[in-house]
């Protein structure tokens, strides 16, 4: 830890949304040294809050929660009270999980499975400065950045679609299953499923046809000998 705050115990905040698992975390803990917990909250808006009013050293957060996810709650807590740190605490280790909590400024990311040694390391890590990561997560990272990119459309996404949405619609209309798609994204067949839903909702498409079709018409893929 930094000498300013010498040899205090960090104080934390805990953000879950399911309240066995936030109770066994908080108890968890309080058996670690050099850990003191001040506060517990059930969704991303209330950890907000608690930050304002108790300014812990770190927050342990999970991602997905009502109201407010992680991920916001975040970016919001480091963009007002950037002297927390956050380190997500969550049972999803995917792509789409990883990479928008990182982007919001989390600098510890350990799935549920982290034993008290590895917490207490991830905490210590992120109030010296460094990243609190699980090696899982180190080469996920490291497998990330040596990946090629899949590219991006030339044009701007139509009807709303995110870039995500808009990969996946490109790689449907070149023939990829959903289990192809997945592994080339490096995310699981459930998360293309819902950019699949989520994109077919935004251009009222019916199938997988009509999506190629589409992708087609709007110019994101070239049509065979085109």
């Amino acid at each position: 830890m930094t000498e300013e705050r010498g040899a205090a115990p960090a104080r934390v905040v805990v953000a879950d949304d399911q309240t066995v698992v936030r109770e066994g975390i908080v108890m968890l803990l309080g058996l670690l040294p050099g850990i003191e917990v001040v506060g517990a909250a059930a969704d991303g808006e209330e950890a907000v809050q608690l930050v304002a009013e108790l300014d812990p050293d770190v927050v342990l957060m999970d991602l997905r929660m009502p109201r407010c996810d992680g991920a916001e709650a975040t970016r919001r807590i480091r963009s007002e009270h950037p002297r927390t740190q956050v380190v997500v605490l969550t049972t999803f280790a995917d792509d789409e999980s990883l990479f928008p909590a990182l982007r919001a400024g989390a600098r510890g990311y350990l799935t549920k499975d982290a034993d008290g040694d590895e917490i207490v390391r991830a905490v210590r890590s992120v109030l010296s400065g460094d990243a609190g990561l699980s090696p899982g997560i180190q080469r996920r990272l490291l497998e990330r950045l040596s990946e090629p990119e899949v590219a991006a459309p030339a044009q701007e996404a139509p009807d709303g679609l995110t870039l995500r949405e808009t990969e996946v619609l490109v790689l449907i209309a070149e023939g990829l299953s959903n289990q192809e798609i997945a592994r080339k994204l490096q995310v699981s067949t459930a998360t293309v499923k819902t950019h699949i839903n989520n994109l077919f909702a935004k251009t009222g498409l019916k199938g997988r046809a009509q999506a190629v079709r589409y992708a087609f018409g709007k110019g994101l893929v070239r049509p065979p000998g085109g």
